[in-house]
């Protein structure tokens, strides 16, 4: 019998029913990978072919959706000037994330050991998120110029709110007995917070920074949108005004890519910096009732 208040141990290896499994060797993580990979690469190879058959059939002109091999050719002959502006794209996102997090995880910090602090300042967050950001960029091109500053400030506002939120949560999912056991055993605040609070946040952490990273991309791209002379969403806005489409699906896609690639590295940090929270969620204990 377990008694009220207290938390069931989790099942030991050299329990009934229960099976330890060996650590996966490299090649089973390979396997693994594969297993995991190769439904997105199906998926992404369907659409490849899908854009190419609607460009091969003619089923729309070609000044609608360019073939794919046109909008290839395009990407390696002016490489220099993609890559110039991805550059450009990728700087303005990874400044900005960086600063949504550093202030996203401060900010919630505040607010966990500060209700009152938290009560003020969370309406304003919401209601800082429902604003469009679009429609406010205009304003930081007014206030900061046509240079880099607007184009950070837009992408900090749009990933701020998942990294406040994520990490919040985190910090308030900590078992209240884990926090009652330090307190009685004389542990600081500072202790507290370093050994038990911020560890079990730093899975929901992680969870708000796929999201924030993302959104930081479209950030500095929105930021451009309203006034560059440089970068991914000049290229677009350019392509689109030349009714250049091939340039406009190569912005698109270098847009996309720089995004996806940024959610891996996330992700992959995920995993080197939680292996506890990895090993967790695998399959290294299995019941078998």
């Amino acid at each position: 019998m377990v008694s009220q208040g207290t938390t069931a141990a989790p099942p030991s290896a050299d329990a009934a029913g229960v099976v330890e499994r060996a650590r996966p060797g490299a090649g089973e993580r390979i396997r693994d990978g594969l297993e995991r990979s190769w439904r997105p690469v199906a998926l992404l190879v369907a659409c490849f072919a899908a854009w190419w058959a609607i460009s091969a059939f003619k089923l729309v002109e070609a000044y609608f959706v360019p073939s794919p091999g046109a909008t290839l050719r395009l990407m390696g002959d002016k490489w220099g000037y993609i890559w110039h502006h991805t550059w450009v794209t990728t700087y303005e996102t990874l400044i900005g994330f960086a600063l949504a997090v550093l202030i996203g995880v401060a900010s919630a910090v505040i607010m966990v050991y500060s209700s009152t602090v938290e009560r003020t300042l969370y309406p304003i967050l919401l209601f800082a998120q429902v604003v469009p950001k679009i429609a406010i960029a205009p304003l930081f091109v007014v206030w900061l110029g046509f240079g880099i500053g607007p184009k950070i400030v837009v992408a900090v506002l749009i990933a701020f709110f998942p990294v406040v939120i994520s990490m919040v949560a985190g910090l308030k999912a900590v078992d209240p007995e884990m926090l009652q056991l330090s307190a009685t055993m004389g542990a600081s605040p500072m202790a507290t917070f370093s050994k038990i609070r911020l560890p079990a946040s730093l899975p929901h952490l992680f969870s708000g920074l796929k999201v924030a990273v993302t959104l930081a991309v479209t950030g500095a791209v929105v930021g451009e949108f309203v006034g560059a002379n440089e970068g991914l969403g000049y290229v677009i806005l350019q392509a689109n005004g030349n009714l250049d489409t091939p340039m406009l699906f190569a912005g698109l896609l270098v847009m996309s890519a720089i995004g996806v690639v940024l959610f891996v590295v996330v992700e992959v940090a995920e995993k080197l910096l939680l292996p506890w929270h990895a090993s967790r969620r695998g399959e290294a204990v299995t019941t078998t009732y």
